[in-house]
């Protein structure tokens, strides 16, 4: 090869090799983008989450502060947290000793017109 030939060879890129790297960057750029939406929904998700949290905790102190065994059955509660209305519902089963009941709190919140499950917790409640 003579030295004009060269120079016009190592002159820059071809328009495939520019390709190549367009379609790599916008490859990269999309994974990003859905990676940041995946944090943004699990922030979200951890929020909701806490919020529910301190709704069914507030259930269990309100029945420990009645001093009493709390009787069997079924009732739903309605709580507000941080503009959130939220739904508790409690089931409070006996269990093998009279003495202790097991109390179930599920909470629930209203997304897009259906009724989602936010949190579950368990504990169980003794004479005082």
């Amino acid at each position: 090869m003579s030295p004009r030939q060269r120079e016009r060879r190592a002159g820059g890129f071809t328009l495939i090799e520019i390709l190549v790297a367009l379609a790599v960057v916008a490859i990269t750029l999309a994974a990003g983008v859905q990676a940041t939406g995946a944090l943004t929904r699990a922030a979200s998700r951890q929020s909701d989450q806490w919020l529910a949290q301190l709704c069914a905790e507030n259930e269990f102190a309100r029945l420990r502060l009645t001093r009493q065994l709390p009787s069997v059955g079924e009732s739903t509660v309605a709580c507000e947290q941080a503009g959130q209305m939220l739904q508790v519902r409690l089931s409070v089963q006996p269990t093998p000793n009279p003495n202790f009941r097991r109390v179930d709190a599920v909470v629930e919140a209203p997304v897009d017109g259906v009724v989602a499950r936010l949190l579950s917790l368990s504990t169980v409640m003794g004479r005082y």
